[in-house]
């Protein structure tokens, strides 16, 4: 049973009264959520002896609850931001945390007495494989995003040359601090201490130090200064990944700072000069032990206890409790969206009813400019359109809503690509790029992909999930061939001699003259929205309006000329068949009777092939919340149809797109 069983689980039991004396647990809505969702109920008075009193940390305020605590006999519950917090710090953005610390027994950074995660970290078995293993695919998943406690952090910025020693500063008089340093003066000599010792023992090497984000923001004072800066020392401001920063470092120096924590897992021993909670097992090198501290653990066993089993951690979709590897992902979502955007865009080429949603997807750190070219903002235009040279091509995903966007249906998914664009295989795209680094496949990423494929196939859902007709079809061998939009623009780029829908019946009856043929017309074309309706009489049944995805459970092949159901097959296990050139030929997956492209020498396997094109391509933005989030997210929010849908003048709208489309008509 998990860490987020237990608390369910105790949660269903009358809540045990919790009071506090800090002003921040009331006017905080995140942590009084996830108090409540813990099994507590929040309380201001006077509490009794059988009572809980909430403290945060070693807050200014803590010594009231202290003092009630004394004089009630009531217990005290010590309460910390987890190690994942948010985008920015919390003085900075006011943005509410992810995770929670909750001690019994004391902070968790106060060595003065055993905490619940020290002893955690001294008595646990930490044995458990399967719980290791997670560590491991939680530890890589962590660097792979570049997350860090606050996660806006840049990855783009020019290094500094390597071969530097690292001293990471903290916010003067911090908590965490003068936990390890109680005394007066104390942690102000151990800094000291620290960057004397950095320089005499790496002689000759350059010394970084790292400002702490709050310093940079001008909210708290560090330990360091323009005053330290010689010939040898500079301060080092930059909002830079610190997996980067700790890639050119040859050695790591730290009071008690959480980079401390993340240097061990880049592959150093820190140096420490406090007594942080990950000091004392034998992965750092520490100045000043805590003398109860005598086990020897691994990387692994350290993270786990401190990231897995230790923290309380929530999920703002589903306003409820979750796991590590949940928060990673939605942190990794929000983080890629600032990362990408927060220059902000210009964008070129958007029909008037896409800019709304656009501007929910890029235009959160500052809104999109359309068609004005800016020098200090980079470029977007819809993958179809003419746009600056060096635009990003922005399409829609590959998951994309409960309706087709013919219809004018917002998308829960986008994909931007910097190189060309997806279904156009003259140019080398992005996807292509993540499907060959995805032909290995960490255990973690592995496991993922499953799954996505497994709640596709269990919840039925395709890109527009439009639900449909169910048919009883013909014994034999079945082959969809599904039909396409016949001036869409994968069919320009991606197609030679078939190129239309009946020229890709004929194809397949020619080479399968016993099977039995199944024609499924596009949703666009059904709609009379896009040009590509045939009459023929080479299908044995042509399916209108058919469940595509219960459609896809039922037949053995597809054959396609770029058409995604041809992806979507693959999902569920089916040959596939490709005349032209669609993203996903040319990997060993299917049957290429196009022209597919040399460079495609890689060989995923379908799990690698779905991590990159729904996991690594898209972006995605729920609609219920207005986050970024990960595929997971979306594909619930599919699944369960808690979608807004869009109002009858967007359905008026589309009706007359599609009666000017033979016009060529152009919506800018």
């Amino acid at each position: 049973m998990s860490k987020t069983d237990d608390i369910k689980a105790a949660g269903a039991s009358d809540p045990r009264r919790l009071f506090a004396f800090n002003g921040g647990f009331f006017q905080q809505q995140r942590l009084r959520r996830m108090i409540a969702l813990v099994g507590y109920e929040l309380k201001f008075g006077k509490p009794n002896d059988d009572d809980l009193i909430a403290i945060w940390g070693q807050s200014p305020t803590s010594h009231r609850g202290a003092a009630v605590s004394e004089h009630t006999g009531a217990d005290c519950l010590y309460f910390e931001d987890a190690l994942l917090r948010s985008l920015h710090p919390g003085r900075v953005a006011k943005e509410p945390s992810v995770g929670l610390m909750i001690d019994s027994k004391a902070p968790h950074f106060d060595p003065s007495t055993p905490s619940d995660l020290e002893t955690l970290l001294a008595t646990h078995p930490l044995d458990d494989t399967a719980l290791l293993n997670r560590a491991r695919g939680a530890i890589e998943r962590i660097k792979e995003a570049h997350l860090t406690k606050y996660t806006a952090v840049e990855t783009d910025r020019d290094l500094p040359a390597p071969g530097y020693v690292l001293v990471i500063d903290q916010t003067r008089n911090d908590a965490s601090v003068l936990a390890s340093a109680p005394g007066e003066g104390i942690a102000e000599s151990r800094f000291r201490e620290m960057l004397i010792m950095a320089q005499e023992e790496h002689p000759g090497c350059r010394v970084l130090i790292k400002t702490h984000p709050e310093t940079q923001h001008g909210t708290r004072a560090g330990y360091f200064g323009e005053d330290d800066e010689t010939d040898r020392v500079s301060l080092y401001a930059e909002p830079i990944s610190p997996w980067q920063l700790f890639e050119g470092a040859v050695g790591v120096y730290t009071f008690s700072s959480q980079l401390g924590f993340e240097a061990i897992y880049a592959g150093h021993k820190p140096r420490v000069f406090g007594q942080p909670f990950y000091a004392g097992w034998g992965l750092t090198s520490d100045e000043y032990p805590v003398p109860r501290r005598h086990r020897q653990l691994t990387r692994a066993q350290l993270f786990a206890a401190a990231m897995i089993l230790y923290p309380t951690w929530y999920d703002p979709f589903g306003d409820q409790l979750c796991e590590l590897e949940d928060v990673i992902e939605h942190l990794a979502a929000r983080t890629r969206a600032w990362r990408e955007d927060r220059h902000g865009w210009t964008a070129h080429g958007m029909r008037l009813w896409k800019r709304k949603p656009l501007q929910g997807f890029f235009g959160v750190e500052k809104p999109l400019m359309f068609d004005r070219p800016r020098d200090d903002r980079p470029a977007m235009v819809w993958a179809s359109k003419q746009g600056p040279e060096g635009a990003t091509r922005v399409e829609d995903g590959f998951l994309r809503s409960r309706g087709l966007g013919a219809e004018l249906v917002p998308p829960l998914s986008l994909v931007c690509d910097d190189l060309g664009i997806y279904y156009d295989p003259t140019h080398e795209s992005r996807l292509e790029r993540l499907i060959a680094e995805r032909a290995t496949l960490r255990p973690d990423q592995d496991l993922r992909a499953d799954r996505t494929i497994q709640s596709l196939r269990t919840l039925g859902l395709s890109k527009y999930n439009l639900g449909g007709a169910a048919f009883d079809l013909p014994q034999g061998r079945r082959i969809l061939v599904p039909g396409q939009v016949e001036d869409d623009a994968s069919i320009k780029t991606g197609t030679g001699t078939v190129s239309t829908n009946l020229a890709l019946l004929q194809a397949t009856r020619e080479a399968n003259p016993d099977a039995v043929i199944l024609y499924k017309p596009h949703p666009d074309v059904e709609a009379g929205l896009r040009a590509g309706a045939i009459d023929q009489d080479i299908a044995d049944l042509t399916l209108p309006h058919a469940d595509m995805a219960a459609l896809l459970e039922e037949i053995d092949e597809v054959w396609t000329m770029t058409s995604l159901t041809g992806f979507e097959a693959l999902l569920r296990g089916k040959s596939v068949t490709t005349l032209g050139a669609p993203f996903y030929a040319g990997w060993g997956l299917t049957t290429d009777l196009g022209d597919v492209p040399a460079r495609r020498r890689a060989q995923p396997s379908l799990h690698g092939l779905v991590h990159a094109t729904l996991i690594d391509y898209p972006r995605y933005r729920d609609p219920v919340t207005g986050l970024p989030c990960p595929v997971e997210i979306a594909v619930d929010r599919l699944a369960t149809g808690d979608i807004p849908h869009p109002d009858w003048s967007n359905r008026m709208l589309s009706k007359l797109q599609g009666a000017l489309a033979s016009y060529n008509w152009v919506w800018r």
